[in-house]
């Protein structure tokens, strides 16, 4: 058995922070909800442009989201802050959390009589909720709870070759341990989706793989576009990928090679999946970041290759860069160097150890170098439909 040190919840889940969370339920109260972060220590905030003004299935997801946000292994107790008119369903955001055991709270802004004083009142609360979970300690559990996530930014052509094999790697050590793997990005797989088709467990999620994938793209042929048209991106293509296939081949490897137990949509948690599964989502970092902390995930491993130095404000993201001169450059923002594996001074298992080390020591506290610099404010939720 390999342990860590983690916070137990009330509903089972194992921690590796213990942060309060405090959750606007619509983007119009993101600014009492920042006054009210930076005046509480222990506190983060998620900060999205949702809430309001959009079709009822898109205020559902938005819900459901926030809501997975707040059962976050990660969270210890959460503050929501309300407007008082929003879409979302407020109401059931509070009752789910409250569900799980974890101390939950609530403020509405035009109820208290606007802006300073719910700041005010959303103070005093959110102290008492740090204060309450201060004492939490860290206590032994075994690594087969851990859900990881898995993500690739800012790629290059090192991408491929170094740091998403480590990831991959580690995607297989941990599901031999009996851990849960969750990745995503359903547009970096578009000429690969075959390859990851023969690795599911059955026909049925071998469907479930091409039709997230068709989907995706109809999305963009919406619009009277070629997902083509954006995909590699500018950055990619400076750093050497030619295409969208190309770039695919790269991004999956970092799954690594067990079996795809079957896909995730956007809003779902991992509640108890064990092994290697998909989470369809976009690739850009706010939203699939989003969607990858919704899963339950203690952490996430995120390889690049240009640098990409963000991470998310309850879900340490460890870096590994797989480029040795922009490791050079960016060192204070990336948290492995897999650039060894090009030129040649490590091995792919090697260089996998030494991130399989690291984990665990982020696992049991150690900051990423985002999280010590406070980088990871920028987030944001996938939504479907307009805004109205």
């Amino acid at each position: 058995m390999m342990e860590f040190y983690g916070y137990h919840r009330p509903d089972g889940q194992v921690g590796a922070r213990n942060h309060v969370a405090i959750i606007p339920s619509v983007v119009c109260a993101n600014d009492v909800a920042q006054a009210i972060e930076r005046q509480v220590q222990g506190c983060v905030g998620y900060y999205h442009h949702q809430g309001c003004c959009q079709l009822p299935p898109d205020l559902q997801r938005v819900t459901d989201t926030l809501i997975a946000l707040g059962l976050s292994p990660n969270v210890g107790a959460v503050l929501i802050v309300s407007l008082g008119c929003e879409g979302t369903d407020h109401k059931r955001l509070y009752e789910t959390i409250a569900a799980s055991g974890k101390p939950v709270e609530q403020i509405y802004i035009q109820q208290l009589g606007g802006a300073s004083r719910a700041i005010q009142a959303g103070i005093d609360r959110a102290q008492k909720l740090a204060i309450a979970i201060s004492g939490y300690r860290r206590e032994p559990a075994d690594l087969s709870q851990i859900t990881m996530a898995i993500k690739c930014g800012g790629s290059d052509t090192t991408s491929g070759m170094a740091s998403n094999c480590v990831i991959g790697y580690i995607a297989d050590k941990l599901v031999d341990l009996g851990a849960s793997v969750v990745f995503g990005e359903t547009t970096e797989f578009i000429g690969a989706e075959h390859i990851l088709a023969r690795r599911a467990v059955s026909e049925a999620v071998a469907g479930d793989i091409y039709r997230i994938v068709n989907e995706m793209e109809t999305r963009a042929k919406s619009l009277g576009c070629d997902m083509r048209e954006g995909q590699p991106t500018p950055g990619n293509i400076a750093g050497g990928l030619s295409s969208i296939e190309e770039k695919s081949l790269g991004a999956i490897v970092k799954s690594g090679t067990r079996p795809i137990q079957g896909v995730l949509g956007y809003t779902e948690r991992m509640d108890g999946r064990k092994g290697l599964w998909i989470k369809d989502t976009p690739g850009r970092e706010p939203e699939i970041l989003t969607g990858m902390a919704a899963t339950g995930a203690q952490f996430m491993m995120f390889s690049t290759g240009r640098g990409a130095p963000q991470g998310f404000p309850t879900m340490p993201v460890i870096k590994v860069c797989g480029n040795p001169h922009t490791y050079e450059r960016m060192q204070h923002d990336m948290d492995l160097n897999a650039g060894r594996i090009i030129t040649g001074e490590a091995s792919i298992a090697e260089v996998g150890e030494e991130a399989f080390a690291l984990l665990l020591e982020v696992l049991n506290g150690r900051m990423t170098k985002n999280e010590a610099i406070g980088y990871f404010g920028s987030i944001d939720i996938f939504t479907m439909g307009p805004v109205i």
